[in-house]
């Protein structure tokens, strides 16, 4: 298959799984390591059924990838402008930062916690998907919770062979772990990557 073929599937699978994203379904897609199922995160029926397909409870919380920090700024608090500029550099693994919420983030996505959890992704396909949507979507690992996480579309169809509206075609960015997890305010690590 040539190259330009192969880019014009892609894209087509991207503008597929922008409308169903807009429909309210779930979607599962290549991250940094390994492959996530994302919602928008703004419909609390679409990420309830996802958190329901997971068998995660809603109290834990949900990560958000974005292409930009514009797209998630109105769910976080003002952080020191240093910080934020820190937070903000290219860093040579996924970091994935918790905020303190905005008054304007939904429960569903912060469960038990006064926190949003973000990440401005760096996989090439996951960026295309959020400036294509416009706006963050859900990124929670593609697995039943409590099994390993899966890393490409036949694992995902293996724990989910029911409720996932569209696999995107693509592969995962490499990463042997999930993105290290930090606190925004203090830089803190919360989980190593």
């Amino acid at each position: 298959m040539n190259r330009n073929k192969c880019a014009s599937m892609k894209k087509h699978s991207i503008v597929q799984a922008v409308a169903i994203l807009k429909q309210g379904g779930i979607i599962a897609y290549p991250t940094e390591a390994v492959f996530g199922l994302g919602c928008d995160p703004y419909n609390e029926k679409a990420v309830l059924r996802l958190l329901a397909l997971k068998k995660r409870a809603v109290e834990k919380g949900l990560i958000l990838i974005a292409a930009t920090f514009a797209q998630v700024q109105p769910l976080t608090q003002k952080i020191d402008p240093e910080r934020l500029k820190e937070i903000l550099q290219h860093h040579a693994m996924p970091t994935t930062w918790v905020f303190p919420a905005s008054k304007n983030t939904p429960l569903w996505l912060c469960g038990k916690h006064k926190t949003i959890a973000l990440r401005l992704t760096t996989h090439p396909l996951a960026q295309e998907l959020c400036r294509t949507f416009n706006r963050a979507i859900v990124s929670t690992s593609a697995n039943i919770e409590g099994q390993a996480p899966a890393r490409n579309q036949l694992e995902v169809l293996q724990q989910f062979p029911k409720g996932i509206d569209l696999i995107v075609d693509g592969a995962t960015g490499g990463c042997k772990n999930p993105s290290a997890i930090r606190d925004a305010v203090t830089g803190k690590i919360i989980r190593q990557g």
